[in-house]
């Protein structure tokens, strides 16, 4: 099992090309199950979920072909001949369950195993089931598998979500543009993801409105047809390379980078004391004076600060002046980092879905283990600023969400490099 190794090694210069974002192009891949005419992505990421995603469609008879060093899926549903989603396949992401609404859309039926994923709290599927119920779908749960049916096709309906779900939005809305009628969906989550499946869908002939904002309404149409897309960008992995010259010192411009996907994250950078820029190719990024001040955080849908970045601004609050609170309130369990930066000299409490850091003037390399996704990166980032070697183990978790990590970091100066096998 490959581990990173890090060594602090001052401040970082230099530039950093941001992908395509993963959550999207997750979202994306199920979209070719709508169509029997090609869709193309282009912007892809290159990383092991979209590897798991593709081993998905290619099981229910969906071709996948990457091109251009793998940026780019082309992908055609013309000939579907499978309507089961194994759970050898679908327990190592939850994304797979966004297979479910288009599936049962075009064809009327689908058996889909519950999803497995990070280890960051429950995370049910229940708003997912419940808005295609609302549309007329009729859902079974039998031994671990949720078996659907619409034998006079969807139909479209009102729904509520009763909390905000990105994914849940995600699977209604594909749903939603084959059902018959109209469907509107409230209190739907308002993510940059969220926008960019409205706007492929459009592409390929759908009818929404409102994407953006916490009404969307979808006129059903009969068929969808083909379409080229290209993949937003990443928003977490762009707010991830923000924080490395925030923690390390230096200056560091984000190509592709764009404020708007990060407004609330950027606030909070600045508050701290870090210069966010935008530049002709994206956002610079610059620490101005020594330590970084101590800000509190609450994880919000967006536009608020995002959960996904909840563990990195942890690492950075690490070595701030003062004390800062991180509240997390969309995810149970997900400060399982907290113990591993504790490793590194960290001074974190955690009480429930809070945790309390006292920033420390410096943090020392350790052996440490990644417990998830984002935890894996956070961890990386401690280390570059860190006295001495960071050993980060478990990073098939890291290889899930960032490509090539260690590439883009040291063509900024930073000491890092993947051990194989370990």
């Amino acid at each position: 099992m490959d581990s990173i190794l890090v060594t602090g090694n001052g401040p970082l210069n230099g530039q950093i090309p941001i992908a395509g974002a993963k959550n999207a192009c997750l979202t994306l891949m199920p979209a070719t199950l709508l169509s029997e005419e090609p869709l193309t992505l282009t912007n892809a990421p290159r990383l092991s979920d979209i590897r798991t995603m593709t081993t998905l469609l290619e099981s229910l008879g969906a071709e996948v072909t990457r091109m251009q060093d793998g940026k780019v899926l082309a992908m055609s549903s013309h000939d579907l001949n499978n309507h089961r989603a194994d759970y050898d396949i679908v327990r190592k992401m939850r994304a797979s369950i966004l297979v479910l609404g288009p599936m049962l859309a075009r064809e009327g039926h689908a058996i889909v195993s519950l999803p497995g994923g990070c280890a960051i709290g429950a995370r049910p599927v229940d708003l997912h089931l419940r808005a295609l119920e609302a549309m007329g779908a009729e859902l079974e749960l039998k031994e671990g598998y949720v078996h659907a049916k619409a034998p006079g096709g969807l139909k479209g309906g009102i729904y509520e979500f009763p909390l905000v779900s990105v994914g849940a939005t995600e699977n209604a809305l594909m749903a939603a543009t084959l059902a018959k009628g109209t469907t509107v969906l409230k209190n739907a989550a308002r993510e940059p993801e969220i926008v960019d499946l409205a706007q492929c869908l459009r592409r390929m002939g759908a009818q929404i409105e409102g994407e953006g904002a916490s009404t969307i309404t979808i006129q059903g149409v009969d068929r969808l047809g083909g379409a080229t897309h290209p993949v937003v960008t990443d928003r977490i992995e762009l707010g991830t390379y923000m924080l490395a010259p925030a923690i390390c010192g230096g200056r560091v411009e984000l190509l592709g980078g764009r404020r708007d996907l990060l407004a609330a994250f950027c606030d909070k950078l600045e508050e701290a004391g870090v210069s966010v820029e935008e530049t002709a190719q994206g956002l610079a990024v610059e620490r101005r004076n020594g330590r970084v001040k101590a800000v509190d955080v609450v994880t919000e849908p967006f536009p608020g600060f995002p959960t996904d970045l909840q563990a990195q601004m942890m690492a950075l609050m690490c070595t701030a002046e003062g004390t800062a609170v991180l509240e997390e309130k969309i995810f149970e369990n997900r400060f399982m980092h907290a113990p591993e930066l504790i490793r590194m000299g960290a001074n974190i409490e955690v009480h429930g879905g809070h945790a309390t850091v006292h920033g420390v003037p410096k943090m020392k390399g350790a052996p440490v283990m990644a417990t998830d996704l984002r935890a894996s990166v956070s961890l990386i980032l401690a280390g570059l600023a860190a006295e001495g070697e960071t050993v980060v183990s478990r990073v098939y978790h890291l290889d899930r969400g960032y490509e090539r990590v260690e590439e883009k970091l040291g063509a900024c100066g930073a000491k890092i490099e993947r051990i194989t096998g370990q």
